[in-house]
């Protein structure tokens, strides 16, 4: 940490915090990989193999074993944010009241029609999921967790993405998500998509109980890199080979890190940067922009002003 004497008080505790939420992250990532290495068999009736009409990229290296791939997941691997379908899961399930999810169901409706993540209300998502699940059981939320993807998650996997990231399977390569969502939601999709594991925000519990507290901070922007450096150590990874492929120009720290850098369905900021770069781009979405919004039905009136609000302050933006 002496490397931070240079920065301001606030800075350094902001660094400082990354750096944490990196470390936990790369922890709770390196421990659920080796439970999901014991569910190989899992691996074989999972999603199935890739679409057949998406093409077989021309990366990675075979038998490259100092090599790995990092895949964001919200618009990257999945359409929408996984906490958002989360929170629609948990209401389901009585986990909290109607005007909750309208605000969950407004979130995402940003989200998904104005294609970029918006920091105060991913951090407002967040905040509520903790408050949520604060007192519940940790085994609890996996086993709800794993209803949550069959219901609202499989069905948004994007075909493209998980070819590219079968390509490293194939190849012999670990392949981690990375994600600002709950490491366990995250775990659980990475293991149904026969993944290695996941990095995700990790959530402070004591005896198997939700504190309603983090470790560090979400695991978002600079953090995702300070997660993929501190596990790429303990694998003994070498990243100017590895990969690493985002829709967010919040992800720019993470991309930067290695030898292999991709921006997948990418919104302007990171088309833009990537094209200065001449990094890889892939869009496998049928528009310009993903404007379809899913809003659950029981969000009723409220989720549809909801939607609408986002709309009209998006227009505002443009104009």
């Amino acid at each position: 940490m002496a490397a931070l004497g240079w920065l301001t008080p606030r800075r350094r505790s902001a660094t400082a915090r990354s750096v944490l939420a990196g470390e936990a992250a790369a922890e709770a990532a390196r421990k659920s990989s080796l439970e999901l290495e014991e569910l190989d068999a899992a691996r074989a009736a999972g999603p199935g193999a890739p679409d057949e009409t998406t093409p077989e990229p021309d990366f990675p290296v075979h038998g490259d074993t100092e090599a790995a791939a990092f895949f964001d997941l919200d618009n990257t691997v999945m359409q929408g944010a996984a906490i958002f379908h989360f929170g629609r899961g948990l209401y389901k399930r009585h986990f909290f009241e109607r005007q909750e999810l309208a605000r969950f169901a407004w979130q995402q409706a940003w989200f998904r029609l104005a294609g970029v993540e918006d920091p105060e209300h991913m951090q407002d998502a967040r905040e509520s999921a903790l408050s949520i699940v604060k007192g519940h059981k940790v085994s609890e939320l996996m086993t709800i967790g794993e209803e949550i993807y069959d219901e609202y998650m499989a069905e948004r996997i994007w075909p493209g993405t998980r070819a590219l990231a079968q390509a490293h399977l194939d190849a012999g390569q670990k392949v981690w998500l990375v994600t600002a969502a709950p490491v366990e939601t995250a775990t659980i999709i990475a293991r149904r998509l026969g993944l290695t594991g996941a990095l995700g925000t990790v959530a402070e519990s004591h005896d198997g109980i939700y504190t309603g507290r983090l470790v560090g901070e979400p695991l978002h922007g600079p953090a995702k890199a300070e997660a993929v450096r501190a596990l790429s150590a303990a694998e003994g990874l070498d990243l100017t080979r590895c990969a690493a492929y985002s829709d967010s120009h919040n992800d720019i720290p993470m991309l930067s890190l290695v030898g292999h850098p991709y921006a997948i369905n990418p919104d302007a900021k990171l088309r833009k940067y990537a094209r200065e770069r001449e990094w890889r781009l892939r869009d496998y979405r049928t528009g310009r922009k993903a404007a379809k919004v899913g809003i659950p039905a029981a969000a009723g009136v409220g989720a549809l002003a909801g939607g609408t609000a986002a709309a009209l302050a998006l227009h505002r933006r443009r104009r």
